[in-house]
């Protein structure tokens, strides 16, 4: 009768061995060291792939005193998070990145981390550093967390200080950029639907549109806020058409807003661009989804989340990186305006 062979782990030594290289090399290769020559790389890769090795995360992280875990905190309520395609090309960049490391990715989802539950794991020592994206005023506990670990913010932080490390794009210019185009194709009635503004991304929106306004001299119309979601926008699309002066223009701060005020304008028969011109930030999949396509703004998410996740990981590895990076956005023309 046959009989079921239980291989025990390949180890290190049997790597190298089948490489043909010292034990310290396989050891610097599993460990994404780049002290190492492209042949004696290959070789290793090689071996690692026909032996099936699994380095031992657990021996690693006693030797090193890492865990090679990366907490991601995103201090918003599921609802938004797994509604919002923002988050999702946020996330796939992170991930992208971490992949080509050793480390791996915990998701924590936590509107105002209740009972400190996140705050006490990151502070237990379970993960080496954090990346934090999308916070509010509210969410003190960030600086809890990040009075342990290293923390790298998507966007810039609440509470700015010189010793933060952010990724951000240039959300003053692109509203701004954003807006003047409404102007310059002849729109001189133009309102806004904001972001939260207890949110950098949503009062950096809002100052663009204003300097834009302010900048050919036209009056600041109705400014209502939408909360970055597709309901919000269309109720402040409803405050919108209810006001004294109807707009001939609305900068939307998101896709995913400007849908929602999309609905409530094809409901009330008002022509986009006819009658009201809409324009979108983000130039997510909602933007190419909705009728009209929306003339958005285009903001790099993928690469953001990659940044992030470079500056994390070079501050992990004892590098110096920059403490803030700033992301260009571009004007996308479509059929909205």
């Amino acid at each position: 009768m046959a009989t079921d062979v239980i291989r025990a782990s390949v180890t290190i030594e049997e790597v190298a061995a089948a490489a043909g290289v010292s034990r310290s090399t396989v050891s610097r290769v599993v460990n994404g060291s780049t002290a190492v020559s492209p042949e004696a790389l290959e070789a290793v890769q090689r071996a690692i792939s026909e032996l099936n090795y699994v380095p031992n995360r657990a021996a690693r992280s006693l030797a090193s005193h890492k865990t090679h875990a990366i907490a991601l905190i995103v201090p918003e309520d599921t609802t938004r998070f797994f509604g919002d395609p923002f988050f999702a090309a946020i996330v796939s960049g992170i991930n992208a990145r971490l992949s080509k490391s050793d480390y791996v990715l915990n998701l924590f989802i936590a509107s105002d981390d209740p009972g400190d539950k996140t705050t006490s794991y990151v502070r237990s020592g379970a993960v080496d550093g954090a990346i934090v994206v999308s916070h509010h005023t509210s969410d003190t506990f960030i600086d809890r967390i990040a009075s342990i670990v290293p923390v790298v913010y998507g966007g810039r932080p609440v509470r700015e200080r010189d010793r933060d490390y952010y990724v951000d794009i240039d959300n003053v210019r692109g509203a701004f950029d954003a807006t003047v185009y409404l102007i310059e194709n002849g729109r001189r009635r133009v309102a806004t639907i904001t972001g939260p503004l207890d949110m950098p991304a949503g009062i950096d929106r809002l100052q663009g549109y204003r300097d834009a306004i302010t900048a050919w001299g036209l009056p600041e119309l109705a400014v209502e806020d939408g909360d970055f979601t597709a309901a919000g926008g269309a109720d402040a699309m409803r405050r919108i058409l209810q006001s004294d002066e109807r707009p001939d223009a609305v900068f939307v701060a998101s896709d995913l807003m400007a849908r929602g005020a999309l609905a409530v304008l094809t409901a009330a028969g008002v022509r986009v661009p006819d009658d009201i011109a809409i324009m979108g930030f983000d130039d997510s999949p909602v933007a190419t989804t909705v009728v009209p396509p929306l003339t958005t703004v285009r903001q790099p998410s993928f690469q953001q989340g990659e940044r992030m996740a470079t500056v994390l990981l070079d501050l992990l590895a004892g590098r110096h990186p920059r403490h803030v990076t700033i992301l260009e956005t571009e004007l996308v023309i479509r059929e909205s305006v």
